[in-house]
This record gives structure tokens, C-alpha cells and sequence, in this order.
């Protein structure tokens, strides 16, 4: 299958790794600067092959290129919407680095433009294919929670000042957002797709505690109503001192209780439920080793996309996942806005809106 990348920073070498793992024929990179192709494919002893090519414009590369079949977009997160669009319009499948969008009209607008060409996007939630989580997801699909009764997810990391010098577009309402947006986004997707999509309510509040050089917020709160009666509170932040601590996920039901733990989700804490069965000692201190935070899903995350090309089904994270998230942080960023509880669906905010907060 033809590829290519598009954005070639600090999550890139996650996708080339995929990339290699699901033998796609790597067609051409592109980067709006020249060295960063360079470095990323060094990374991988990819930089003296030359069947790979090399561009700094993405619509050239599409242009000159039409048998392209897949494209990934991991490029500063407000670019994301436009490069997909123009993906999808010339009929190519995407992967989309989270967030799929900035604003709520972009992200439906993908949806209802992916359906109109028949092309297949995937939002690249790549956590949800962690060890821990689908088993997790497995108990809960299998009815062992029983009633939902509360969960939580708690992302506590840090990012200092070097990491915003990195990229000028970090920390900026127009191409980031704040903690809740780039770092949290996994998470909490996480809780959505586990305690159920049909969100009632949200309320917000965030602030900005120790990075007064950015535009956005370092710590993010909200409580979460969910239709079928159940609770959450949301809890991110990349003020940790001093180097990330935890992601952690907790589901609570009427029969089971499970805490997912360790960097990222990878790893269950806690497992205990009213039917436990002798494979239910396996998952008692499950750790899966990851080489970042990133953890191992991409290459999974491709491998569900490329078997959704070949047999016309809607990849396991698709593009209505990504809305969901982003409608989840964008509902607090409004609750924060207007001081009040934000009622579910959400339409037309974008991250803009909070240009100003701090």
C-alpha cells in the first residue's frame, strides 16, 4: 500500500516504526523544513533511500503523487483539518495525529467529507490498543462491570520550557491548545469510549500555573454526566515535578473495579471483579514496556486501518472517535468561557474562542 507522511516532529518516529512493522511501501515524506525529514528518517537508517522522496508542500507531493492510498498527518495539531480535507478530496485515505481538529466544524466536516469520497480516516487515539485498555474494554463489552457507577482519568505529566522553545506553534490556541488539548486528548478519550459516548453535560475550570509564557492552560478540571447515569472527573496537567508521574484510567461498576496505571495506560493496577475467573490472574499487575509514552499502538493502529482499506469497513478509531474527544475538551474549554455547564452535543467552538483566558 502507498504511503506517505506528512509532519515529520516529535511523534513521526512512531509512525515510521508502523510503517515498517505493516511493510507499506514509504513513498514520500514531507516537513515544512528539510532537516527534520532528514533527521527522522536517519533515526531509522531510512536516509539514503531515495525511492523515498522529499518535499516541504504537501499539496505538490499529493499532487505528484496519485497513487498514494494512505496518508498520515502529524504536523502542528491547527494544521491538521485543512491537510485532511485535502486528502480526502483527492479520494486518500487518512490517519489523523490527535487532535483530528481544532474547532467543532472542521471535525464534522471531515466526518461528513470522509463519507461523501468513501475514503476511510482514522483519528490516531493509538492508546486504545494498549494491552491494559483492551482488556479493560473486554470486561466491560462482556457486561462484568455490571452498573456503571463512576471512573476517572488522571493524566499528570510535565512539560517545561524547553519542550514549548522546540516548536513555536506549542502553547498557542491557534496550532496546540493547552494540556487539556495535546496531552490529555488520549486519556481522555479513554474515559469517553469506556464509560459511554452519549455525554449529557460538562464543567470546566482550568488555569494557568506555571507556564505564564504560553497563551494556554497547564492544569485542567471537569466533571463529566454521562447518559446512562454514571459520573467522571477529568484531571490533567503538565505541572508534575519533575518528569511525568502517571496516566491513569478508573472504572467503577457494581461488580468490578479496575485502575489502568503506569506512564500512559499500560498497565493494570488494579482487577477485581465479583466473577473472577483463573484468567483474571493474568491481568493482575499486567506492565506492558513501552520506549515512550507514546506507547506501542500506532503500529496496531495501522494495521487496523490498512485491513479497513482493503476490506471497506470503518477503522476501530474513526473519525467520529476523534469528534468525540475534541468535543470533550472543547466542552470544557466553553465551560470555562461562559463559567457554566456546557449541555452536550456541542456545536460550533473552536479552540480560537479562548484566545484572551489567561
Amino acid at each position: 500500500m502507498n504511503y506517505a507522511l506528512i509532519g515529520c516532529g516529535r511523534i513521526a518516529t512512531n509512525h515510521v516504526k508502523a510503517v515498517l512493522n505493516n511493510n507499506l511501501k514509504f513513498v514520500a515524506a514531507c516537513d515544512i523544513e528539510p532537516d527534520n525529514i532528514e533527521s527522522l528518517l536517519a533515526k531509522h537508517d531510512l536516509n539514503n533511500d531515495t525511492s523515498i522522496e522529499r518535499y516541504t508542500d504537501y499539496k505538490e507531493m499529493i499532487e505528484e503523487h496519485p497513487e498514494l492510498e494512505l496518508v498520515a498527518i502529524a504536523t502542528s495539531s491547527g494544521a491538521h483539518a485543512e491537510i485532511a480535507l485535502y486528502c480526502i478530496d483527492h479520494g486518500i485515505n487518512v490517519i489523523i495525529e490527535k487532535p483530528m481538529a481544532m474547532s467543532m466544524a472542521d471535525a464534522e466536516e471531515i466526518i461528513k467529507r470522509s463519507e461523501e469520497k468513501g475514503v476511510k480516516v482514522s483519528a490516531c487515539h493509538q492508546n486504545r490498543f494498549n494491552v491494559a485498555v483492551q482488556q479493560m474494554r473486554n470486561a466491560l463489552e462482556a457486561g462484568r462491570f455490571g452498573k456503571l457507577s463512576h471512573g476517572s482519568i488522571h493524566v499528570r505529566w510535565n512539560r517545561g520550557k524547553q519542550y514549548y522553545e522546540q516548536a513555536p506553534w506549542r502553547g498557542t490556541w491557534a496550532e496546540d491548545g493547552g494540556c487539556l488539548m495535546n496531552q490529555c486528548i488520549h486519556g481522555i478519550d479513554l474515559l469517553r469510549w469506556m464509560m459511554g459516548d452519549d455525554v449529557v453535560s460538562v464543567y470546566g475550570v482550568t488555569r494557568q500555573q506555571q507556564h505564564d509564557y504560553l497563551e494556554v492552560e497547564d492544569i485542567g478540571m471537569a466533571v463529566v454526566t454521562f447518559a446512562n447515569g454514571a459520573v467522571a472527573t477529568i484531571e490533567g496537567t503538565t505541572n508534575v515535578y519533575p518528569q511525568n508521574l502517571e496516566e491513569t484510567l478508573f472504572l467503577f461498576g457494581e461488580k468490578g473495579t479496575v485502575k489502568l496505571g503506569g506512564k500512559s495506560t499500560n498497565n493494570i493496577d488494579v482487577w477485581d471483579f465479583a466473577d473472577e475467573t483463573e484468567a483474571d490472574e493474568k491481568n493482575k499487575g499486567l506492565e506492558e514496556a513501552t520506549s515512550n509514552v507514546y506507547g506501542n499502538g500506532h503500529t496496531s493502529l495501522y494495521a487496523d486501518v490498512i485491513d479497513a482499506i482493503k476490506n471497506d469497513r470503518k477503522p476501530y478509531v474513526d473519525a467520529v472517535a476523534g469528534r468525540n474527544a475534541l468535543e470533550m475538551i472543547l466542552s470544557i474549554y466553553k465551560s470555562v468561557k461562559t463559567g457554566e455547564v456546557v449541555k452536550l452535543p456541542l456545536t460550533d467552538f473552536a479552540s480560537l474562542d479562548m484566545k484572551g483566558t489567561f
